[in-house]
């Protein structure tokens, strides 16, 4: 799939982020004071796991005697270690594409080339998080248990954190160097509801009703990306969305509506890719085969 064109629009956070398809996703980067706290409150609930892990690793240590502990307290380090990363992946990972803390802060994460946010891009951005911030705070708190900081060490480990931290303050899109390496911007979603919300009426439903041929030409990255059009709700960016695909699926009826057509195109598309995949058929994007007695579209 090509390159997506990225370009600046008006405001300082305003962005063009146009997909391979030709839709321009205008978004709002997310600012540095919203990433912070969305953070914040990560860490917090981690802080809050985290306790929970250890106190139950102290009441196992308890039972079992210090020296036959020792085991669980190396497996409760290992444990610490996965649970920070897989919180952070996880939650990146799904569908929302945020954490507990970014959800609340209206952030997600996208992908700058306009694509669909892929794993991989997910694995990097989090595990430079590791070499960002959470190497030199386990450095201190290593020689911290070892009886005794450093003064170099110190200013070295709260030097490399404020360093990577600071970071996306100097840079105009706000990127982490994760965000710099993976491909990603923390964008601004507002406060509408999300997916599956979207399939809700919004629309006359005998209005605007698809053949199987036209919705099978869509897979399911341009429903991931149809869904981020119908949350933005920006009236130029959805007729020229609408525009896409009226020319695309061959519909003749004029439309007066963009949001109530994309509304409705974007509740067949769903169902339609749902129905697919009860019998094990997924197409993941409109240059995707199309599924077995299905005409191919455009």
């Amino acid at each position: 799939m090509s390159s997506a064109r990225v370009a600046t629009t008006d405001g300082k956070r305003r962005r063009a982020l146009v997909t391979p398809e030709g839709f321009d996703l205008g978004v709002t980067i997310g600012s540095a004071g919203a990433r912070l706290a969305a953070l914040t409150v990560d860490l917090g609930l981690l802080l809050l796991m985290f306790i929970a892990v250890i106190l139950l690793a102290v009441f196992g240590v308890i039972s079992l005697g210090f020296e036959r502990g020792e085991p669980l307290m190396i497996g409760v380090m290992i444990a610490m270690f996965l649970l920070r990363n897989f919180w952070f992946i996880g939650f990146e990972a799904g569908k929302r594409a945020a954490t507990p803390g970014k959800r609340l802060l209206g952030l997600r994460v996208v992908s700058r080339d306009g694509d669909a946010l892929n794993v991989d891009q997910v694995i990097a951005r989090n595990l430079m998080r590791e070499i960002e911030l959470f190497l030199p705070l386990t450095m201190l708190s290593f020689r911290g248990a070892g009886g005794g900081l450093d003064g170099w060490v110190v200013l070295f480990g709260v030097g490399w954190a404020l360093l990577f931290t600071l970071f996306l303050l100097f840079n105009r899109d706000r990127m982490r160097v994760g965000d710099l390496l993976a491909g990603t911007w923390v964008i601004e979603t507002g406060k509408q509801k999300l997916g599956e919300d979207l399939s809700a009426p919004q629309y006359d439903a005998h209005r605007y009703v698809f053949t199987r041929a036209q919705l099978a030409a869509y897979g399911v990255a341009e429903l991931t990306r149809l869904e981020e059009v119908l949350r933005l709700k920006d009236d130029a960016q959805m007729w020229v969305v609408t525009d896409a695909i009226v020319g695309r699926i061959g519909w003749a009826e004029h439309v007066s509506d963009a949001e109530g057509f994309l509304s409705a195109y974007y509740a067949g598309l769903r169902g339609h890719l749902e129905r697919d995949l009860l019998f094990g058929w997924k197409r993941a994007d409109k240059h995707d085969s199309v599924a077995p007695g299905m005409p191919s579209i455009g």
